[in-house]
């Protein structure tokens, strides 16, 4: 799932090349459900799942799918995918902070610890790229990643708030991907300057295929399922190779340069956010666990 997750970044750099962003972003959430409607009708699963349960996955959907996603799409449109892929690693640390803000989890000198090798990993990013903050598109791109980071840390906390018992989630993805889907579609016809689809290569619609079968409907069962079957920390191990696995792909296929100062930087940011998160056990399996009793 890990390796999935990498090429997401790439997938999005791929589409957004000759497609509007929030068109990438609407039809890999709209085919998404598309992909799920005949799995569900052939289980008999397709049904309403009422109105609290709806009212949760609309919520989930506008934080995650429509805001989380469908921004960072836009950004992508003015940063690197590489850029854009180290970024996000940061989530994992604006989710613990907003956590310790409502009492969720405490604050600790590991905690300080994490904190600051994330400020350090920033500050080496921008090291030699400071003038690229004089480009008012780049810093539309950085601000909308941003907002798109936050929206993912308050959905994830949501989640964690509300204790959501998925019972089909086949089901609840359904709602999540048809409502961003249809949500980010009329935003694609309201925002984008220019709709010639002539103009969309083959590539680029590829690249939306593969997000939505792979990057949305495997990439998110895959998550939901591993925090059944895992603990959540063991779970957010994943997001650190993901990290990884996007930056050499994003230099490999799209040729982008990784210097010495980035490479220092993902490490800082990677070891922040592991300092952050790691438990006692968080590297042990269950099944491990289990014969080892």
């Amino acid at each position: 799932m890990a390796i999935v997750w990498g090429t997401t970044f790439l997938g999005i750099k791929i589409g957004v090349e000759t497609v509007p962003p929030w068109f990438v972003a609407g039809l890999r959430q709209f085919l998404a459900s598309l992909v799920l409607l005949p799995i569900l009708i052939y289980t008999k699963n397709l049904k309403w799942i009422g109105w609290r349960n709806f009212r949760i996955q609309i919520t989930l959907s506008s934080l995650m799918l429509v805001g989380a996603n469908g921004l960072t799409t836009v950004a992508e449109e003015n940063l690197t995918s590489s850029l854009t892929s180290l970024i996000s690693a940061l989530s994992p640390i604006f989710i613990f902070v907003a956590s310790m803000a409502i009492g969720m989890e405490k604050f600790t000198y590991r905690t300080m610890a994490g904190l600051l090798m994330g400020f350090f990993g920033v500050l080496f990013i921008f090291w030699d790229g400071i003038n690229d903050l004089m480009n008012p598109s780049y810093r539309l791109g950085l601000l909308i990643l941003i907002i798109a980071i936050m929206s993912w840390g308050l959905g994830t906390i949501y989640t964690k708030k509300i204790n959501v018992k998925n019972n089909n989630l086949f089901l609840n993805l359904f709602y999540q991907f048809a409502f961003a889907g249809i949500i980010q579609l009329i935003f694609a016809f309201s925002f984008s300057e220019t709709i010639d689809i002539s103009a969309w290569s083959v590539k680029s619609v590829s690249a939306i295929i593969y997000l939505a079968v792979f990057g949305s409907v495997l990439a998110f069962f895959s998550y939901h399922y591993l925090l059944r079957t895992l603990l959540p920390t063991q779970v957010s191990i994943l997001s650190y190779v993901n990290t990884i696995i996007s930056i050499f792909l994003s230099w490999l296929i799209l040729g982008e340069t990784i210097s010495t100062k980035f490479i220092i930087a993902t490490a800082c940011i990677i070891s922040g956010v592991f300092i952050i998160n790691y438990k006692p056990g968080m590297l042990k399996f269950r099944l491990m666990q289990k014969y080892l009793k």
